[in-house]
């Protein structure tokens, strides 16, 4: 009886065992296309289609009532015009202190475009904006493009003889990386980015779908144009060598790059951002059983089909990341939007063109201001308080809510992004009720943004500095702090 039992088992056990091996094999294979990612998802009840800008972001981080500036969250309205007493008092202080240097300009004004504001300059009526270029660039941008606006990254195949051929299609996404994402958990606000790594997985499994397991690879870079980097990008301001560039600062600005030119697996970036992108999307393809030949740069036909698309965190995530970071690669990728959007050209001409037609439907002239890129890294951009005022109440017209994003993305005094460790050496009361970005070279810096008084009155300011005696930067940062302080803890009206 228990020997008719065992034999008449031993075919389960066999047919079992075959089973466990079918089914171990198949999964490894659809781990390796991408399938195997996509029924996870679907199991987990997730969306393999979504985009991580999809998935909500960290919560802001909680400021009290009582030093939150009320234009955040809400149209601001500024009530009546600055004293220019109170406010003159306050800059008699800034302008005084020795290590701001030479030359020295500030402007407050009312949120409300139609009221007066108040402006002093000492030594010409310019400074370098440095980094609060990027408020302007954020805005054009936004008003161009809108904040739902997605920028996408595709791989598309053109049938052919022999091996067809798969082009990488740059879309100017400024955040795509790598590998698989994980947002910063220690900043305030980060989000999901789309990897090249994944476009990898879902193109691999629509090729083997197609029957394809054999391709020539090429990237398509050709969004943007235009040299990759200003000639005016130079680190010391004494010498006419030594830029950002060639010290490995910020990659050369491209269509198609990832983790923004950063080297993988080494430090520096890379000098060709879009062949080392297709690099590393060729290993991943081939780890996936895709037999890939790099062939270089082309131009995606305008038969391509298209295989894998693999859409951007939306303009306004991007904007805020960029502001709290002051991300010079992404604004330098916004800029070449704006020059795609307003002049048909994706490059730094472009985009200059693009800023200065783009504010100038808005009613602001920028007169003798020139803004040469989108970051602020340029030493020859030259621009007015009085423009960065009229940009800031430009953010704050109510009919124009689009661009309110600009400042509620704007870091907070003491508590978000490149302001979080700022204005600790100054009156506490400017804590939480300064809003700005902030700009800094050697021998420059710059704040502008918006403050709010002890009667709840929301001003706009600016504050720059750009012939800084050597080695008081940090003296006249703290200078500046000092002064957006006090403008929090006046009653300026």
């Amino acid at each position: 009886m228990g020997r008719g039992t065992t034999s008449s088992r031993r075919p389960l056990r066999w047919i079992a065992g075959f089973l466990c091996v079918v089914l171990v094999a198949a999964g490894a294979v659809a781990w390796q296309l991408g399938y195997a990612e996509q029924w996870w998802e679907r199991w987990r009840g997730e969306d393999p289609a979504a985009t991580p800008a999809e998935v909500e972001p960290p919560p802001a981080v909680e400021v009290p009532d009582v030093t939150t500036p009320r234009s955040v969250g809400r149209p601001a309205i500024a009530r009546g015009t600055v004293d220019v007493d109170v406010v003159d008092e306050i800059l008699d202080d800034y302008f005084a202190d020795p290590d701001v240097g030479p030359h020295a300009l500030a402007a407050v004004a009312p949120l409300r475009g139609d009221l007066p504001g108040h402006e002093r300059v000492r030594g010409g009526a310019r400074a370098v904006p440095a980094s609060t270029t990027k408020v302007v660039t954020s805005a054009v941008a936004l008003r161009l493009l809108g904040g739902d606006h997605r920028f996408t990254t595709r791989t598309v195949l053109e049938p052919g003889g022999g091996a067809p051929r798969v082009v990488l299609v740059g879309g100017g996404d400024p955040y795509l990386s790598a590998a698989r994402y994980r947002p910063d958990r220690s900043a305030t606000f980060d989000f999901g980015r789309q990897s090249v790594a994944k476009l990898a997985r879902r193109t691999a499994a629509e090729l083997v779908e197609r029957g394809v397991t054999r391709i020539r690879l090429a990237h398509d870079a050709s969004l943007f144009a235009g040299p990759g980097g200003h000639p005016t990008w130079r680190e010391d301001p004494r010498l006419e060598v030594g830029g950002y560039l060639e010290d490995g600062v910020i990659a050369p600005i491209s269509a198609l790059w990832m983790d923004q030119g950063a080297v993988r697996n080494g430090s520096g970036r890379e000098s060709d951002p879009p062949a080392a992108a297709t690099q590393f999307l060729a290993e991943q393809l081939r780890e996936r059983g895709i037999d890939v030949r790099l062939v270089g740069s082309a131009t995606a036909g305008a038969d391509a089909q298209d295989l894998v698309a693999l859409r951007s965190a939306p303009l306004s995530d991007i904007v805020h990341r960029l502001l709290e970071v002051s991300d010079n690669a992404a604004a330098e990728v916004l800029l070449r939007h704006i020059g795609l959007a307003a002049e048909g050209e994706g490059s730094f001409a472009a985009g200059e063109r693009g800023v200065r037609r783009t504010l100038a439907n808005a009613g602001i002239r920028m007169g003798d201001s020139v803004l040469h890129d989108g970051s602020g890294l340029s030493r020859d951009s030259r621009v007015t308080p009085a423009l960065l005022i009229d940009v800031i109440r430009w953010l704050a017209d109510p009919a124009r809510p689009e661009l309110r994003q600009v400042l509620t993305s704007l870091p907070v005094a003491g508590f978000t992004g490149s302001l979080r460790d700022r204005l600790s050496e100054a009156p506490p009361v400017g804590l939480g009720r300064v809003r700005a970005k902030t700009g800094t070279l050697t021998g420059v810096s710059s704040l502008a943004g918006i403050v709010q008084d002890r009667d709840g009155r929301v001003m706009a300011f600016v504050l720059m500095a750009d012939r800084i005696p050597e080695d008081e930067d940090l003296a006249a940062r703290q200078a500046q702090d000092a002064a957006a302080a006090a403008l929090g803890g006046c009653r300026c009206g």
